[in-house]
């Protein structure tokens, strides 16, 4: 069943009238820019980096973490109401709802984004509800409402999102994206909330029930792809790996390696793989393990080093996933910034659970497979 599933969504991309691409930018991240503007560091005096809370839930509080996306880089168009509103916004497999800024917020951080205007859309109904999502040092308020959403070419009708009139802090003002749209299962939406792509479903408004994401290295070139699987963007074959808990993209890693010896995840562990974050995060004990084999020294806010001269001579990282190695090499577990070098592995107090963000998804061509509730992945071009 799952080959055939397969084969069907790479047959579907011989009729381009079925298949919705949504190419990706890859922009400036929050923290290039609070470090451009001198306020990193007391963004992160007063964050903690907290992946583990990250879920959501619209019917009174959500926790959504916005030190999360400090490391978003890749984002992407969608429209709003009828007529339709564009917003920017960051495509995120590690969370399930969807929200933008309103006409109705006065923070700073809103007057520098595209905001939505209610009034504006013939097709926008107000639910009724408060919507109050909760960060480290503030929260977002708002209300929760449908329209109609489009996504490139797919009309998404009777939509749920959810509309900011407060946003903490400054922080967003230096953000590159508008707001989020999750794409993780419903279990993690509110009971106000269908997720976009379950709507989309829903309607059969997807060629197949599955969306795969490549992510470029460069500004432009990544593309999420909806309802098909692009052969193009990768090398080989697709490998398949269970979801294990259908909340997030969570799937079993069976150990970390670095030259045959197990340096973190043993005995096996449980991973996430979410287009929402942009580090490799782990449990610390595990995240320090790695950072001293790699070779990474001690920052500042839980950051680690790297010498850039050192690059050629560190060891690649091995992820063993389904019977199958994952190997990630310093170029690719490295963030070279403003001619420094910072290891691409994070720890979190937090959680047990790793969470493979855009560092692993550069290397590896994902696709998320919604009727065979599993993980596609293949060495990306």
């Amino acid at each position: 069943m799952r080959g055939f599933t397969v084969l069907l969504a790479v047959l579907v991309l011989c009729q381009s009238n079925q298949i919705t691409r949504i190419p990706l930018h890859k922009g400036k991240s929050m923290r290039q820019a609070l470090k451009e503007n001198g306020l990193l560091d007391d963004f992160l005096r007063k964050h903690q980096y907290a992946i583990g809370r990250k879920y959501s839930n619209f019917g009174e509080v959500a926790s959504e973490p916005l030190i999360n996306y400090l490391d978003s880089q890749y984002f992407g168009k969608i429209y709003i109401g009828t007529p339709p509103q564009e917003f920017t916004v960051v495509f995120d497999t590690g969370s399930s709802d969807l929200w933008v800024p309103s006409v109705y917020c006065n923070s700073d951080a809103c007057q520098n984004h595209h905001c939505f205007n209610p009034p504006k859309s013939s097709t926008f109904q107000n639910m009724g509800h408060p919507l109050t999502i909760q960060y480290g040092t503030g929260s977002i308020q708002g209300f929760p409402g449908y329209d109609t959403v489009t996504v490139s070419d797919i009309v998404d009708p009777q939509q749920t999102v959810g509309l900011s009139t407060q946003e903490p802090g400054n922080v967003f003002t230096y953000a590159k994206f508008d707001g989020i749209l999750g794409l993780a299962y419903p279990s993690l939406a509110s009971e106000y909330s269908v997720p976009v792509f379950d709507n989309m479903m829903y309607r059969h408004l997807v060629a197949h029930d599955l969306f795969s994401v490549y992510m470029s290295r460069n500004e432009q070139g990544s593309m999420l792809t909806l309802g098909a699987i692009d052969s193009s963007y990768y090398m080989g074959s697709l490998h398949w790996v269970p979801v294990t808990v259908q909340e997030y993209w969570q799937f079993t890693v069976h150990s970390i390696t670095v030259d045959g010896v197990v340096v973190a995840c043993d005995g096996s562990c449980q991973a996430i793989l979410d287009t929402g974050t942009s580090l490799l995060v782990g449990p610390g004990s595990d995240n320090l393990n790695i950072q001293k084999v790699i070779g990474a020294t001690q920052g500042q806010y839980g950051a680690f080093d790297i010498d850039c001269g050192r690059l050629s001579s560190m060891p690649t990282v091995v992820f063993e996933i389904q019977g199958r190695q994952y190997p990630l090499t310093p170029s690719a577990y490295t963030t070279q910034d403003l001619g420094s070098c910072i290891s691409g592995f994070q720890s979190a107090s937090d959680t047990q659970q790793w969470i493979l963000g855009d560092v692993f998804i550069q290397e590896y061509y994902s696709v998320f497979d919604r009727t065979n509730n599993c993980v596609g992945l293949a060495k990306a071009i």
